[in-house]
């Protein structure tokens, strides 16, 4: 077994498939919320700029609460085993 040096990324790990998409999933929200949010608007309003505003708009507040939710979260025992192997311990 050959010794590891710190900071050198584990060549050995592979993320799986649902956590490579999960950076997708969590913008795909946000664009779903944004876009009800963007058509509510356009449909009540008829006003292309404020809805596009409104879109924008909230597009990065989910985007924002969703990633300080997940930042938030603690991770699970399989987890905090994988961080552990990332990091040498």
């Amino acid at each position: 077994m050959t010794p590891k040096t710190p900071g050198t990324p584990n060549s050995a790990h592979q993320p799986s498939r649902s956590d490579r998409l999960k950076p997708a999933e969590l913008l795909a929200i946000s664009a779903g919320m944004a876009l009800f949010v963007g058509v509510t608007i356009l449909v009540t309003t008829r006003e292309l700029m404020l809805s596009a505003i409104g879109l924008g708009v909230t597009f990065i507040v989910a985007l924002v609460v969703i990633a300080m939710l997940v930042l938030g979260m603690k991770p699970n025992a399989s987890e905090q085993t994988d961080l552990d192997e990332q990091n040498g311990h």
